[in-house]
């Protein structure tokens, strides 16, 4: 899942696994961060999901995956656009 707080010029992403989404370290990496894993790790919250807040410049499409430990690529069901194999969020 992924919510969107609109500020001033920008937005705020923020991307949100449940508790079932692969174990390990998992980082979320798209358009936003030149497809750059490591830049923005999930980090499990007390609910038991795990989260990281992205900042995106206003009024942008972003495509995006999620990448796991091991080289596990998978996309978010959540997400209702998709282009070719990737998510699809507009700021």
């Amino acid at each position: 899942m992924v919510k969107r707080e609109v500020r001033k010029d920008t937005v705020q992403l923020t991307f949100v696994l449940p508790k079932e989404a692969p174990g390990g370290r998992v980082s979320v990496v798209g358009d936003f961060n030149d497809w750059t894993p490591g830049v923005h790790t999930l980090v499990k919250r007390s609910n038991g999901t795990r989260s990281v807040k992205v900042p995106v410049e206003r009024g942008g499409s972003y495509r995006f995956r999620y990448l796991a430990e091991g080289g596990v690529w998978f996309d978010d069901p959540a997400v209702p656009v998709r282009d070719a194999q990737d998510g699809v969020v507009h700021a």
